[in-house]
């Protein structure tokens, strides 16, 4: 049986693992499809819609930036860091919807940064109509991050537990009452 701390690490631990297994496969299946050159031929889905094409990304999200590995390799280990940090400390990382999405965010940045590490740029190839060409590790960190945004802007409040208040929290107290008294001219204050 998992103990609670071990348990809020599993379910992130394992969309990570499985968005970094299938963006690296996806990633050497259209490279071998396609490659080795980028932009030397296409697989179409959907008409001109949507289709597949190699490229090779060395800028970030949208190509920008270009030409800066280092920089993004450092940025991306940063980033993934932070965001490890913030959902220990900071999010409600019991919430099986928080678990996911930074099981996503976490899983694409791993997986664009194994390319970068790996290969000096990020493998693209997902190109839907004029939208900037993608990959899943993308498309892993957008959803990841439209799922926890809409996580915190619609049920965070719901989901906060009501736990008995902590000494800090009578101090913050004791601290605003003081401050309000300060402020009020001496014939409202109370005793």
């Amino acid at each position: 049986m998992l103990r609670q701390p071990q348990r809020r690490w599993l379910i992130p631990a394992s969309v990570a693992l499985f968005l970094i297994l299938i963006d690296q496969i996806s990633k050497a299946w259209i490279v071998a499809a396609l490659g080795p050159r980028p932009l030397t031929g296409q697989i179409p889905l959907l008409g001109e819609s949507i289709r597949f094409v190699y490229i090779h990304n060395t800028g970030v999200a949208f190509s920008l930036f270009q030409g800066m590995p280092t920089l993004l390799t450092v940025i991306a280990i940063l980033i993934s860091i932070g965001a490890v940090y913030v959902y220990a400390m900071h999010l409600p990382n019991e919430q099986v919807l928080v678990q996911i999405s930074i099981g996503l965010i976490i899983g694409g940045a791993l997986g664009n940064l194994i390319d970068r590490v790996r290969l000096g740029y990020v493998v693209d190839f997902i190109q839907v109509g004029w939208w900037p060409v993608f990959n899943l590790a993308d498309s892993g960190i957008t959803i990841g991050t439209l799922l926890l945004a809409g996580y915190l802007l619609f049920a965070g409040d719901a989901t906060r537990d009501d736990s008995p208040p902590t000494a800090a929290d009578s101090r913050n107290d004791a601290l605003l009452s003081d401050l309000l008294r300060a402020e009020l001219p001496d014939e409202r204050r109370t005793p």
